[in-house]
């Protein structure tokens, strides 16, 4: 039911959008007769009543039919495919750092809270937690490339090799990264203050355990539990954050593609676009609670 709601929202939302994707089409200073306007609409149709185009839209959604692109002149389904590609490796190790980072570093504060070093550490994430991904952008671009010129302004690569490729990833996967471990160094953190004051760490020391072996052997596996949540919940909004990374570093992606579609008001690449995401998330709960059920045995045993 609810993918059902989340689909048919995928279809009203962008036609709830001011503006029109036949005027966009042909310009709105354009003199056209009234004639070609509606010949225009019925190619797209868009002449037909709204409660027939969304029954359409289901129509060719059962048959995996993303449509055929206002703007683009293609189908909408080899548009994703050719950028989705790029979105999806900047997204992944942003995902893979950001976690690794914000899971270690946070459950190292959170053992030692007391320490200069952590305090510094969490002064730092906080800063970074406050920060929106797309001023993050535009300082590390500004001073990184346009200041210093260490790094490429602009795109996913020239030359096409592996170094070309990472150098013009580093920034974007950077500004990434830093803005999840923020957010996975603070639910880490907390979550590990929550975890030693429980009577298992008590008893491990008991058997004279060493500290780091404790954190890690038997507190980290339970203070995790919490992030592996967020993180699932949290793909639609890395999602949102990647795309407009990319467009502050002008990436040609998913990010460069929804912009020119809204501006285009080009229905079909919204719907498309926005159904992968939706698909995204969906999948990540899945997977998430696959890997909670193996951490933790006693989802297993509910289940």
């Amino acid at each position: 039911m609810a993918l059902f709601i989340i689909i048919s929202i995928n279809f009203f939302l962008p036609r709830f959008m001011p503006g029109d994707p036949i005027t966009n089409l042909m310009g709105e200073d354009a003199i056209v007769s009234q004639e070609s306007i509606d010949a225009l609409k019925i190619e797209l149709g868009l002449d037909k009543p709204l409660l027939v185009q969304y029954m359409n839209y289901w129509k060719n959604l059962i048959r995996l039919d993303l449509g055929h692109s206002y703007h683009f002149h293609t189908e909408v389904a080899q548009i994703i495919a050719s950028k989705m590609l790029w979105t999806t490796a900047l997204v992944g190790l942003s995902i893979l750092l950001g976690t690794f980072l914000g899971a270690i570093l946070g459950a190292l504060s959170g053992w030692g809270t007391n320490d200069l070093k952590s305090k510094t550490l969490t002064s730092f994430f906080l800063w970074i937690y406050c920060t929106p991904p797309f001023f993050l952008s535009l300082v590390t671009l500004y001073v990184f490339a346009f200041k210093f010129g260490i790094f490429p302004m602009r795109g996913f690569y020239e030359t096409g090799t592996f170094a070309d490729i990472a150098k013009h990833f580093f920034l974007p996967v950077l500004v990434l990264s830093l803005f999840l471990a923020s957010r996975n160094y603070m639910i880490m953190r907390g979550s590990v203050i929550q975890e030693k004051g429980k009577l298992y760490i008590l008893y491990a020391r008991a058997k004279g355990l060493f500290s780091r072996s404790i954190l890690f052997h038997h507190a980290f596996k339970n203070a995790s539990l919490p992030l592996i949540t967020l993180v699932a919940l949290d793909i639609g909004f890395i999602i949102s954050g990647a795309l407009f990374v990319e467009i502050v570093f002008s990436m040609n992606g998913m990010g460069t593609l929804i912009f020119d579609a809204l501006l285009a008001r080009d229905y079909p690449v919204l719907q498309g676009v926005f159904l992968i995401i939706t698909v995204m998330v969906v999948l990540a709960n899945f997977l998430a609670d696959t890997i909670y059920g193996i951490i933790d045995p006693r989802v297993r045993g509910q289940g």
